[in-house]
């Protein structure tokens, strides 16, 4: 009898084991980061068709850290549009991407995002990511490359660049999981209407 005790007892602190290693996991996972596509859509314009999309952005504890403390950080918006093929790969018809740069200014205490020539200020990070995730009217096909009544594959996503942070940062980017974002991609079909 008294070995079935230290059995059961051996396996109830096991499972205790467990259960603490499961909630220090999702304790992890949850300041880990993550980019959410929420919406998008193209939409034909006089020249050609513009992409608008929204993305929830959420950094994690450890990057808005660094990004307080003066740590650019690198977002990068993909959008590819294909045309889907029976017998073969699908057809290239477009690509676009747009590279934005977030980075915090101690002496003016505000956060700047950076997309090409562009600048624009911000008092908060929340309002800086809220930017980020919000794309309206990017021009990203040309009228004349999509047949009206054809279907469509497009596809857009939100990322950050880790390899457009400072090497010292890159091997904890790598190696720590406080420094990922989870990022996924949206794909939806498009059917060009008729002009």
């Amino acid at each position: 009898m008294p070995t079935t005790t230290a059995f059961i007892t051996r396996c109830c602190k096991r499972l205790e084991h467990l259960l603490l290693a499961a909630v220090l996991l999702l304790a992890t996972l949850a300041h880990a980061g993550s980019i959410e596509p929420k919406r998008a859509a193209l939409t034909p314009g006089d020249d050609g068709y513009t992409l608008s999309a929204e993305f929830s952005v959420e950094l994690g504890n450890r990057l808005e850290d660094a990004v307080t403390r003066g740590v650019p950080l690198y977002f990068n918006l993909e959008f590819v549009l294909e045309r889907g093929r029976k017998y073969w790969v699908n057809e290239h018809i477009a690509t676009r991407t747009l590279n934005y740069r977030l980075a915090y200014s101690s002496l003016m205490r505000q956060y700047r995002l950076s997309t090409g020539s562009l600048h624009q200020n911000f008092g908060s990070l929340a309002e800086a990511l809220r930017v980020i995730g919000r794309i309206s009217a990017l021009p990203v096909v040309d009228k004349g490359l999509l047949k009206s009544g054809e279907a469509y594959e497009a596809v857009v996503r939100l990322s950050l660049d880790r390899s457009q942070l400072p090497k010292p940062f890159q091997v904890d980017a790598m190696t720590d999981r406080d420094w990922h974002v989870e990022t996924k991609a949206l794909r939806w079909q498009f059917v060009a209407p008729a002009p």
